[in-house]
């Protein structure tokens, strides 16, 4: 059997906590901020952790080696 590769994509958006959870960064902020809110701007700053079920996908068909 071939071996199981990370995707490369998602070693660029996402992270693995030591405890296992996954670090994401916001949505929404890659382009048209002019159209968002200076509210939404300020609360999308930084990494958030992805919800359980979410985090469980994104390691078992994305990371599957971890980062």
């Amino acid at each position: 059997m071939p071996k199981m590769k990370t995707k490369s994509s998602a070693k660029k958006r996402f992270k693995i906590t030591a405890s296992g959870k996954v670090l994401a960064a916001a949505a929404g902020k890659r382009h048209g901020m002019i159209k968002r809110s200076n509210k939404f701007i300020r609360n999308a700053r930084g990494t958030m952790v992805l919800a359980e079920p979410d985090g469980k996908k994104v390691i078992k068909n994305y990371l599957p080696n971890g980062l």
